[in-house]
């Protein structure tokens, strides 16, 4: 890409950042399994490629910016015809549309005609790699398995994804200087290195991504900005210099929840956005709490989004087939970094060639320890990042009625002028889930509940549904209270370890048999 010595080893040392980054990226983990689809599937008519690039007044060539896509719907009997991935390995024409046409040539020859052929195709991988995803039976599959040119052939498969105070706790303060410490300085803090992320997609309002102060977008970037329902010209910027969506092979019960666009409707993506690549954010906090400058690891990075992944919250899914094409557009756009917040193949091709054009491939390990044998992604050629604890807590104080204090952990707060809660009654049930709990009166009561996987939203649905006023829930860490932010909405959450709820039960024990348990929660910002 023509980078002088100086400017590789600016690179080199923004690379490293967004390596850090997916320390801090969350992930829901989640095993891939294979997809059937059912009526068909949305075939993405691609819109002509342009280079956009910015210029100081933000005057982008009309032609740059991508209109909504058009969808096609090519109908298969559903018992007969599933996605495959065919994959042809290096890429072997000079360009773009010579290597479609070596695709079609094939598949015609297997289908019988070029409409069919043309028909089948949902996606051809013309740029880092070559191959293509197509809608194909279990015998055309077989078939063209065996044909010389064909490395692999395989079904689509479906996969899921997996704060202000981090990069000072790795040693990464904005301000520092030196030779070990002076990393974010030293690389300039990422400037004009372009990180792409295939991921949920992005919100472009969100402060993390203003671009004041960016010149123009580089050059050498070749990428578009695809617009959608909820996303228009003035969504792609200096700093988004790049927009793009890929839904093919995605159940159509998930893109209803969702909008064909780049934007971000579920956050994880977002979240890793701005942890990789967020623009400084002065005064950053939640209600008041973790109060900071919230700013990614390489601040002055362009982002360029490869939206392959849809749904909201927990419901999120993406296909192989989609994941491919975002990124062979990436390696054709000019990414220097890819960051992949999601389960994987381990035999991924896409990164390997990905690497071999010079890209730096991150992958997150999953969310699935603390446990021996749970890392994800584990491609030699990629770079895999494990999860990371910070060393932050959220200190909520408990009051048992016997005036003796624990301390626990918790997102709920109080004014500081607040006049503080007053003593509440407890209970602690046999479990917590929501057929456990059937008929157990909470109201105006703290429920005290040891937490498996999967039951602290039934308890807290249940304590809000019956008026009780909070939860103190325990579990074998103390490390992950991010469950508290979605479960807890409404209601005091404060999590405490075993040992902690052991004694709470314990002062139950001997309490209950003369007066009434009571427990004081106080959290204060």
């Amino acid at each position: 890409m023509g980078f002088s010595s100086s400017s590789r080893r600016l690179c080199v040392a923004s690379v490293l950042l967004v390596c850090l980054c997916m320390l801090l990226c969350r992930v829901h983990g989640g095993s891939s399994h294979e997809k059937h689809l059912e009526e068909g599937i949305n075939t993405l008519i691609p819109a002509p490629s342009c280079s956009a690039r910015d210029s100081l007044d933000k005057d982008f060539h009309p032609n740059c910016w991508d209109q909504p896509t058009k969808t096609s719907t090519t109908k298969r009997q559903p018992s007969s015809y599933e996605l495959y991935i065919v994959y042809l390995g290096e890429v072997k024409h000079d360009h773009p549309d010579h290597v479609v046409a070596s695709h079609h040539d094939m598949l015609t020859t297997l289908l019988g005609s070029k409409e069919e052929s043309m028909a089948s195709v949902v996606y051809n991988y013309k740029h880092g790699f070559s191959g293509f995803a197509a809608m194909l039976t279990p015998e055309q599959a077989k078939q063209l398995a065996e044909v010389p040119e064909v490395i692999s052939v395989e079904k689509n498969k479906i996969h899921t994804t997996a704060t202000t105070r981090s990069w000072d706790f790795l040693g990464l303060n904005y301000q520092m200087t030196g030779t070990s410490n002076g990393l974010v300085k030293g690389s300039n803090y990422g400037e004009d290195v372009i990180i792409g992320v295939v991921d949920t997609g992005i919100w472009p309002e969100s402060r993390s991504f203003n671009d004041e102060g960016y010149g123009p977008i580089p050059s050498r970037w070749k990428g578009k900005c695809q617009l959608g329902p909820d996303w228009g010209i003035n969504n792609c910027s200096r700093k988004i210099i790049g927009a793009r969506f890929y839904s093919a092979g995605v159940s159509d019960e998930v893109l209803k929840i969702d909008t064909l666009s780049p934007r971000d409707h579920n956050g994880h993506g977002t979240h890793c956005a701005s942890t990789a690549a967020g623009s400084m954010v002065e005064g950053a906090s939640f209600n008041g709490l973790a109060q900071g400058v919230a700013r990614g690891g390489a601040p002055h990075a362009r982002i360029a989004v490869y939206k392959s992944l849809w749904g909201t919250g927990r419901t999120n899914e993406g296909s192989t087939a989609a994941i491919l094409a975002a990124i062979d557009d990436a390696i054709h756009d000019g990414v220097d970094v890819l960051s992949l917040s999601l389960t994987s193949e381990e035999n991924s091709f896409g990164a390997l060639h990905a690497v071999q054009k010079g890209i730096t491939v991150v992958y997150a390990g999953g969310n699935e320890g603390p446990r021996s044998r749970t890392i994800r992604n584990t491609s030699p050629w990629a770079i895999t990042v494990g999860a990371s604890t910070v060393d932050r807590s959220f200190p909520t104080v408990i009051t048992l009625g016997n005036k003796q204090q624990i301390v626990g952990q918790s997102l709920y707060y109080q004014a500081k002028n607040s006049s503080g809660s007053s003593f509440t009654g407890l209970v602690f049930p046999d479990g917590c889930t929501k057929v456990a709990l059937n008929g157990t009166d909470i109201r105006g009561l703290i429920l005290v509940c040891l937490i498996q996987l999967g039951t602290l939203a039934q308890a807290s649905q249940y304590v809000r549904d019956g008026g009780g006023y909070g939860i103190i829930f325990a579990q074998y860490t103390t490390n992950d209270i991010g469950p508290m932010a979605d479960a807890c909405q409404g209601i005091a959450c404060v999590l405490v370890d075993l040992d902690t709820a052991e004694k709470i039960g314990k002062y139950m024990d001997v309490t209950s048999y003369n007066e009434e348990c009571t427990v004081q929660v106080v959290g204060y910002v």
